[in-house]
């Protein structure tokens, strides 16, 4: 076996490696500012704790891949998921409902909530739906469903399915093409990307 050149982002130590550490932050920042173009730009992102504890003892915790706040108080989840799980959108769901609740003031609180995103890079298939077997970037908020319009767009999740993605270096045309490369071709790169 030939031995790898680079740190494979699909590990819990590469992901961590490349986009969890301070001095890789511009890394994290880039990404997430390709990622969510519509959004505006993100300058700056805090780490937080990434063990969150239930209410109670008997309560199921989370233990996230990354969390981050940026300058606006919006939050972040960033998750790397190698293998295909049983229910990933609910367990998505479930994790969103920590940074929603750590929110929750006590006392007098007029409920306003900064943005969650929850991030998924995938290295399998979410779904085998015929219709988006293309799509490798899925952004889901809440939506009237008679208008279609945005009902709330402080809540996204965003799954992107590397596995779909199979441009080679010549057919890159964007940025975020070239992080959708790195991510997907990193430990068979020989020279530095």
């Amino acid at each position: 076996m030939i031995a790898q050149k680079y740190i494979n982002p699909f590990t819990d130590f590469g992901f961590k490696k490349i986009f969890g550490e301070e001095a890789n932050k511009d890394l994290l920042i880039d990404f997430l500012n390709e990622l969510l173009t519509d959004k505006g730009r993100i300058i700056d992102l805090t780490y937080l704790k990434s063990e969150h504890l239930g209410t109670t003892d008997l309560d199921r915790k989370a233990i996230f891949d990354l969390y981050c706040e940026n300058e606006k108080g919006e939050k972040f989840i960033v998750e790397m998921q190698r293998a295909k799980q049983d229910f990933f959108k609910d367990r998505s769901l479930y994790y969103a409902t920590f940074p929603i609740q750590e929110q929750a003031k006590r006392g007098d609180w007029n409920y306003q909530l900064k943005g969650v995103y929850s991030i998924a890079i995938t290295d399998f298939l979410i779904d085998d739906d015929k219709a988006n077997r293309g799509k490798i970037v899925h952004d889901i908020r809440l939506i009237e469903k008679e208008t279609h319009k945005i009902f709330y767009d402080k809540l996204r999740f965003i799954y992107v399915e590397i596995k779909k993605f199979d441009k080679t270096l010549e057919e890159i045309e964007t940025h975020f093409d070239k992080w959708l490369y790195v991510l997907k071709n990193l430990v068979k790169i020989e020279e530095i990307p």
